[in-house]
């Protein structure tokens, strides 16, 4: 390009180079829109019914289970999936169990606020979603929680003689799940949420539903080993989240080794219903014991 012609398009470069400008910011600003999110209003409150759907051609369970960490540490922040999910070590439990052991509660406050998370994944149809109607009738995937999770497992192992039990991810014997969020406390909460009477999806038309079956998306994806990083990988970004030792205090300061724990003074992440993991003194208790 001459001079001269870069001086005429200087007016049309411009605009060019704020097109490529936006692109980079949509592309660095990444969304995975294959998952649905409900929708909550001011008072984060929220409400939409949603289908469970059954596993893809070639999987045998409708869920994937997935553990993580997401912590905030005086280096960093460290968010990463937790290679427990797949049976392997992780330094961050370990490093949990390391703490809960200790004997203080400071440690244990610290290991609390570590600790992995829990969530599933499954595929999902929106029955109504008042919030988002133009999401009506698609498939998405779905990331809940232990409480969601357990409401599945009650309707598949009723506690009661008189209840019977459903497979809320059947296409002709499962149930429509009535998603009620409300702010309880601060929380975010589920339990009103609950499953309807059984009922065929899409009033049992095969044809239909097998077109919504080849719409799923496959969930082994979650637990392909590739999105795990190595047990050496994750100690090196927990190194560099913690800025020292396993308490996140300088291991510069040679005093610290003689003081008691310090206690964690930042703010714990917003607690949620969707991220508790069960039981999470008797595991990180059994980490110290291993």
């Amino acid at each position: 390009m001459s001079f001269k012609d870069l001086k005429k398009n200087s007016t049309s470069m411009a605009s060019k180079l704020q097109e490529e400008l936006e692109k980079s910011n949509k592309s660095n600003d990444y969304k995975d829109d294959r998952f649905w999110r409900p929708t909550l209003d001011s008072a984060s409150n929220g409400y939409a019914v949603i289908r469970f759907l059954p596993a893809v051609e070639g999987e045998d369970i409708p869920w994937v289970k997935l553990y993580s960490h997401a912590f905030k540490g005086k280096g960093a922040w460290f968010i990463h999936n937790c290679p427990t999910t797949l049976g392997e070590k992780c330094p961050v439990c370990e490093a949990n169990g390391e703490l809960w052991n200790s004997g203080t509660e400071s440690d244990k406050r610290i290991a609390r606020d570590r600790k992995r998370k829990l969530n599933y994944v499954s595929n999902i149809l929106v029955v109504e979603d008042p919030a988002a109607p133009q999401n009506k009738g698609k498939v998405f995937l779905f990331k809940y929680g232990k409480k969601i999770f357990e409401k599945i497992q009650e309707q598949m192992n009723p506690e009661f003689e008189d209840e019977n039990a459903v497979n809320p991810f059947d296409f002709w014997k499962g149930a429509n799940f009535k998603l009620k969020i409300r702010k309880v406390e601060g929380y975010v909460n589920y339990d009103k949420s609950e499953f309807s009477a059984a009922s065929e999806l899409l009033d049992g038309d095969d044809a239909k539903l097998e077109t919504l079956w080849k719409k799923q998306y496959a969930l082994k994806e979650f637990v392909n080993p590739k999105e795990f990083k190595s047990y050496a990988e994750l100690k090196v970004k927990l190194v560099d989240a913690l800025g020292g030792d396993v308490r996140g205090e300088s291991m510069e300061d040679e005093s610290v080794e003689n003081e008691a724990p310090v206690r964690n003074n930042r703010k714990p992440s917003p607690k949620t219903d969707v991220d508790e993991d069960v039981d999470v003194e008797s595991y990180l208790k059994s980490l110290g014991e291993e």
